[in-house]
């Protein structure tokens, strides 16, 4: 399952074939079936690990920064390693066009994911006036941030933007509520 893991969320959830995966397995295609009732259950369950495979890494950032939790995260996801793995990175980036496309069980998954986010995001926040939509603003930017970084071809451009999404986010996060209205 580790392996169907990463390549879903290195390739999507369209391209790894079972042909692919099972050889890469060291597996027959006939034992297969043994374990999965179709191509589309193996991918409901490797999307399904992949995206709860990031809360621990997600909970393991805030510890980055024991003065600010919420940068630790934000320095841990806007990182180059993590955009330069993307067999080991967020699914959320990977899946989210698929999800949105995808049948109930994808999408249930993900929505699970990103309320599980949303909820270690704002319990780094100790004031609680805003904190659910500025979760929600955080983990959209560092998420498109990621998705963005990835697609562009220019490594200097995809490194600016990674660097200015988290200062932005930092200093965003710094401002009072007050300030921001």
């Amino acid at each position: 399952m580790q392996l169907a893991s990463r390549k879903v969320r290195t390739e999507g959830v369209t391209r790894p074939g079972v042909a692919d995966l099972m050889n890469e397995a060291g597996l027959t295609h006939g034992g297969f079936y043994k374990h999965f009732a179709s191509r589309d259950d193996l991918i409901a369950q490797a999307s399904a690990v992949a995206l709860a495979e990031g809360t621990a890494k997600m909970e393991r950032a805030t510890h980055k920064n024991d003065e600010d939790p919420r940068a630790g995260l934000i320095d841990a996801y806007l990182a180059k390693l993590h955009r330069d793995t993307p067999s080991t990175g967020c699914a959320l980036v990977t899946l989210g066009a698929a999800a949105g496309r995808g049948d109930q069980h994808l999408k249930d998954a993900y929505e699970e994911q990103v309320r599980t986010y949303l909820e270690l995001i704002t319990g780094l926040n100790d004031d609680t006036e805003n904190t659910r939509a500025e979760a929600m603003l955080t983990l959209s930017a560092l998420v498109g941030a990621v998705l963005i970084s990835r697609a562009v071809a220019d490594k200097n451009f995809s490194d600016e933007l990674l660097q200015a999404v988290a200062e932005q986010l930092k200093r965003y996060g710094s401002q009072a509520p007050s300030a921001l209205a």
